[in-house]
């Protein structure tokens, strides 16, 4: 199976949650959070610095829970910060 290249749009988002994850998780330990949330450290750190753009909702969830974070209130921080591809850094519309 073929999988589709992601968009920039996309890429920004997963680069937004992992942001997001990251400061929420503030001075907790990597291997902390991720023990709890049942992931490993590695996959916990590639979310956190964008690698792993689109990480399963389970792993989302489960990594926001352990960090008392609401789904609701993680993607609306994402949605606010990643509005339209025009937006990101560096887009440039083709002519």
């Amino acid at each position: 199976m073929v999988r589709i290249p992601l968009g920039p749009e996309e890429l920004a988002r997963g680069r937004e949650v992992g942001s997001i994850l990251r400061a929420a998780r503030g001075e907790r330990t990597m291997v902390g959070i991720a023990t709890a949330a049942g992931i490993s450290p590695e996959t916990l750190r590639k979310i956190e610095t964008g690698r792993i753009a689109t990480p399963s909702f389970s792993t989302i969830a489960a990594i926001a829970s352990v960090l008392h974070l609401s789904l609701d209130d993680l993607w609306a921080a994402v949605d606010t910060r990643v509005e339209t591809v025009a937006d990101l850094p560096g887009y440039e519309r083709a002519s």
